[in-house]
């Protein structure tokens, strides 16, 4: 059984492009509501802050969102598909172990920015209505269309989603177009373009190192188009983006025109975005803003979902529900996700109130994850034999660069920078504890050899006086080699109250560096008796193995390469029988004496476990077909016991 979904990446088309303006470029697009409001703040409107501003604007488009992901990044896909843990599955190759650092770290710095994007990009759209009437109270709408966002998460996109291109190409010819009538007024402002005023504003204006912060901002949906590049495809990305970037150029500059006729004034409440808008075009712009923003907060929440499932198969996250709410693929829904964001979301929303509050939060995180992409895709380079000189300069320079942007953004944590931060923390603490606490679990499972049971496993089989427990007997194995088996497997069947089966299938799932590989391969270690199916299955791909087992059966079947017709002495001899799954949920057991380190890693994983999927759940079996064993995971057992006896 075999199927990868990598050999079907969207050609380039007319469609395709739409689809990609509608999925990929919703966070970077929506940028403009609010960067130029934040690189100005409370200072007073000069001719060197805003070509300055501007033009740090358009070099960092240019410099990361262009030559860094568009160009070089976008290279670095696995069979079609991108992403920080896309990129860690490529990378881990290498065999250091470190890397996995960084790519955690980045994981959780995607999720937390799925967190504050919602709120700030919605906010910022719909306080355009202070504009027609300053009086008016924007929370309560902010409110009401991020909990609908959330809420319709459960129905699927497959139907809203259609809708996504148009309103984006849409968003998109409205910043043109706004910003090239304002260009017009005052087109001094296209000096912006030499790279001499944004060294002047950062070298030589006053505190103008620090306005990076806000700078930033216009790059923060840059990590989105690498990570959605197996929606859409690098090719229609890469001519998409050519378009978006003229775009967004023009409504950042022309912004920045209608600031030059603002000179020496004060900003206010006041945003450059809409008071580019002329004033009976207003409420549309509002609409379509409001729109989009929707669009962007859609695209990252999906994000979320996709990042978490890839946490959960590579060990990173505990196992939660997933849904397919459609038939798309890939699409998926995580309730638990969904909802925990939304919480975080409307506290975000809460805490801050307005989108300038927002501002000092947002930016933080995702400068962590791209310089934590920096970091592997040099070892990617590596990996490809890139040329050395040039891996060490592209180093070297984007961590200058996002160094620099880091340290400007750090400068906000006190004042809601922390929010970010603090998000962040408790996801890599999450990842790093169930990563670490498996490994512990993991060395300590002790692996038998199978050969040596394989006989007492057929007499069993074959043994009438012990009551039949199943027809077949299906255990979940972690073991590697197929000729190994967990002793804890061994005693369940021969030792714990015998279990008598015609056969004993073991079901081992491995997880490829791939995103959609789903093979099987079939070891029969004896023939009618003792049979072994290894899933090999992409990094994206959810384990349904309920349904995949009953695959290979019907295979196996239609091969005639087993026989299920049950052994009961019976004339209705052509019973397939029914099939059991057994599955060995470990427990820490009180006889282990561990050291400090260990004993918070594993008592963190097992009230994480205690929240999360149960493994029966989280492999896709059916509830009225499964056994769960508790068995008593002892890593370091007590030495000696102090006890004397009396008379």
């Amino acid at each position: 059984m075999t199927s990868d979904r990598s050999h079907h990446v969207p050609a380039i088309s007319g469609a395709a492009l739409l689809v990609t303006l509608g999925i990929i470029f919703g966070d970077i697009g929506t940028s403009p509501l609010y960067v130029i409001k934040a690189i100005i703040g409370t200072a007073v409107i000069n001719r060197d802050l805003v070509l300055g501003g501007i033009s740090c604007v358009f070099w960092t488009l240019t410099l990361q969102s262009t030559i860094k992901y568009v160009i070089l990044t976008l290279r670095a896909d696995n069979r079609g598909e991108g992403g920080i843990f896309a990129l860690y599955t490529l990378v881990k190759k290498t065999k250091i172990y470190w890397l996995i650092i960084p790519a955690m770290i980045g994981g959780s710095a995607l999720i937390a920015d799925g967190i504050l994007t919602p709120a700030i990009s919605v906010s910022s759209a719909v306080e355009g209505l202070r504009n027609i009437n300053p009086n008016i109270n924007t929370l309560p709408i902010v409110l009401v269309i991020l909990t609908a966002l959330f809420a319709i998460q459960q129905f699927g996109t497959g139907f809203v989603g259609k809708f996504f291109g148009p309103v984006m190409l849409v968003w998109f010819a409205m910043l043109g177009i706004l910003g090239f009538a304002a260009i017009k007024l005052h087109p001094e402002i296209l000096k912006a373009l030499n790279p001499y005023y944004a060294y002047h504003l950062l070298v030589e204006y006053p505190k103008g190192f620090w306005i990076l912060g806000a700078v930033f901002l216009c790059t923060t949906g840059a990590e989105g188009m690498y990570s959605d590049m197996g929606h859409c495809g690098k090719g229609n990305i890469r001519i998409s983006w050519s378009m978006v970037k003229v775009m967004l150029i023009l409504n950042y500059f022309g912004q920045g025109a209608w600031l030059l006729g603002h000179e020496g004034a004060l900003l206010g409440e006041e945003n450059p975005f809409y008071s580019i808008m002329p004033v009976w075009f207003l409420l549309p712009g509002i609409i379509i803003s409001t729109a989009a923003t929707v669009v962007a907060s859609q695209a990252l929440i999906t994000g979320s979902f996709t990042i978490i499932n890839e946490a959960i198969r590579l060990n990173f996250w505990p196992k939660v529900r997933i849904v397919h709410p459609t038939d798309l693929e890939g699409q998926m829904y995580i309730p638990s996700v969904n909802w925990l964001l939304y919480i975080a979301c409307i506290a975000v929303v809460f805490y801050f109130k307005e989108s300038t509050n927002m501002e000092a939060a947002y930016g933080l995180t995702i400068n962590l994850n791209m310089l934590m992409t920096t970091i592997l895709l040099a070892f990617f380079m590596r990996l490809k034999r890139f040329n050395i000189a040039f891996i060490v300069f592209f180093f070297v320079f984007y961590s200058i660069i996002e160094y620099s942007f880091l340290v400007a953004n750090l400068n906000k944590f006190a004042h809601g920078g922390w929010v970010s931060f603090l998000i962040g923390a408790i996801l890599v603490t999450v990842m790093w504890t169930w990563f670490q606490a498996r490994k512990i679990r993991n060395r300590y499972l002790e692996f038998v050899k199978l050969d040596d049971y394989v006989p007492e496993l057929i007499d069993l089989s074959r043994d009438t006086s012990v009551p039949k427990y199943a027809t077949h007997l299906v255990y979940l194995t972690s073991a590697n080699e197929p000729r190994e088996i967990e002793a804890a497997v061994v005693q369940s069947i021969l030792e714990n109250h015998p279990k008598r089966a015609d056969i004993y299938w073991l079901v081992h799932v491995d997880v490829v560096n791939e995103p959609y590989r789903m093979e099987y391969k079939v070891s029969i270690l004896a023939p009618e008796d003792v049979i072994r199916i290894d899933f090999r299955l992409g990094f994206r791909v959810a384990p349904r193995i309920n349904l995949m087992f009953e695959k290979v059966v019907h295979d196996l079947l239609a091969s005639k390469e087993v026989d299920v017709t049950s052994r009961y002495d019976s004339k209705k001899n052509d019973a397939i029988g029914d099939f059991r799954f057994v599955v060995l949920e470990k427990f820490l057991s009180y006889e282990n004496e561990l050291p400090f380190y260990e004993k918070i890693i594993m008592d963190s994983y097992f009230l994480l476990k205690h929240l999360s999927l149960s493994d029966e759940k989280s492999f896709g079996l059916d509830m009225d077909n499964v056994t769960v064993e508790k068995v008593p995971l002892v890593i370091s057992p007590v030495k000696e016991v102090s006890l004397k006896r009396i008379n």
